[in-house]
């Protein structure tokens, strides 16, 4: 077994993830600001990052696989069973081989319906698609570098990717300034992941593989479901709306406030990453202590950030391109609004990673009630924004209160 996780190690490699996610920040407020400023026909702009989140909708099976996946490469090496994390690493590269064939038929047959229901062109579907499938791959690097605690190595690829697509950005999206090749920019940076061929003997164990899919772990994974789906609508659910609801102008509008408010939980999510970790293997003692106080940092991030977007919203703005009144006046109804989604989403990963089933699959809940409200009430961006910020904080009060009660319960019977 390894040492336990220790409040040096905790931190360090939260400020680690952090540091790199700051600059990855500035590099996708950069990416933005290219755009923003070569996509200059009406919608164009909105576009990508509606349809970015058209990719997170077709990405959650993997986003789904993934957090099961890094759950169980901590718990099994923290442990030093080599046999079955070695079985786990085996049995992924075949799902993925077999996820990323009946992934593409899939896409393919619902990528018209879809399409047409959220008003996309047949171009930006398949840059969609594209920006899937790297993603499948990609996401079982994470997995290896979350699980096994190679944060640095994990800061490092995200930096190498906001590089690359910078670099795509302003060479091939300036040469053909459409929306499709803006967003097929994310499915070129995933190729940072393959600095992790470096490395590849580091994985090279000497143990007889031995199959993870037992019920255990499938009841896991449909728990995974449930936070990623919830994940998904607070965090991307309102652009679907948006796609399908707003003008062209008020789309655009809506998407350059959007960047910067989803911004403020993105930035402190390595936090989360490192807590979600080290929770999946410790839950007791000093580890809990550390783990609190982690939250605690990514809290006191959300409410920083807040505050400093507030301030500086119409230069955040500029520097994009997107100055006008209409998105400056949405900013801080957004930004209150994804403060409460980032404090949902550490309650929500505090949960899984401590296997409190009913909690976790509360929050899944609790997200697909916020979306389809989002989708009943929010007609216009107004209607949209009114109620965003109310749905978020009623779901973060009933959330808080249950997982304050499960906190207070005796170890024993909060571990399921």
């Amino acid at each position: 077994m390894k040492d336990k996780p220790t409040k040096s190690r905790l931190i360090h490699s939260g400020l680690i993830l952090s540091a790199a996610s700051f600059l990855i920040g500035l590099g996708n407020f950069a990416f933005q600001a290219i755009i923003g400023r070569q996509l200059k026909e009406s919608g164009e702009y909105g576009l990508v990052n509606t349809t970015l989140g058209y990719v997170g909708l077709l990405g959650l099976p993997l986003l789904i696989a993934t957090t099961a996946i890094t759950h169980y490469i901590a718990r099994y090496d923290f442990h030093g069973d080599d046999a079955r994390l070695q079985g786990l690493l085996a049995g992924c590269r075949k799902f993925l081989f077999r996820l990323t064939i009946a992934g593409s038929l899939l896409a393919i047959l619902l990528a018209k319906p879809l399409s047409d229901f959220l008003h996309f062109r047949p171009g930006l579907t398949f840059a969609a698609l594209a920006c899937v499938l790297a993603g499948l791959w990609g996401g079982l690097a994470t997995a290896l570098c979350q699980g096994l605690s190679w944060f640095k190595r994990l800061a490092l690829i995200g930096l190498l990717g906001a590089g690359i697509r910078l670099v795509f950005a302003g060479g091939v999206v300036a040469r053909f300034p459409a929306a499709e090749w803006a967003v097929l920019a994310t499915a070129i940076a995933v190729l940072s992941n393959l600095i992790l061929l470096y490395w590849r003997k580091d994985l090279a164990r000497p143990a007889q593989a031995i199959s993870p899919w037992d019920r255990e772990f499938i009841q896991f994974l449909i728990v995974s479901a449930a936070f990623v789906g919830g994940g998904y609508c607070f965090t991307q659910g309102d652009l679907l709306v948006g796609q399908r609801f707003f003008s062209k102008p008020e789309l655009d509008n809506y998407t350059s406030a959007g960047v910067f408010a989803r911004a403020l939980p993105m930035t402190v999510a390595p936090l989360l990453t490192v807590l979600f970790t080290h929770r999946s293997t410790a839950h007791t003692g000093d580890a809990l202590r550390e783990q609190l106080k982690l939250i605690g940092l990514y809290a006191i991030g959300l409410i920083c950030g807040l505050v400093g977007l507030l301030v500086l919203r119409k230069y955040c703005l500029q520097m994009i391109g997107r100055n006008t009144p209409e998105a400056a006046g949405m900013v801080g109804q957004l930004a209150a609004t994804m403060v409460a989604v980032g404090l949902l989403q550490a309650l929500g990963m505090w949960a899984l990673a401590s296997r409190w089933v009913k909690i976790a699959l509360l929050y899944g809940g609790l997200g697909l009630a916020y979306w389809l409200t989002l989708f009943w009430l929010g007609k216009s961006p107004a209607a949209l924004l009114q109620v965003m910020p109310f749905a978020s904080g009623m779901a973060f009060v009933i959330l808080f209160t249950v997982w304050l009660l499960a906190m207070r319960r005796p170890p024993a019977t909060t571990q399921t």
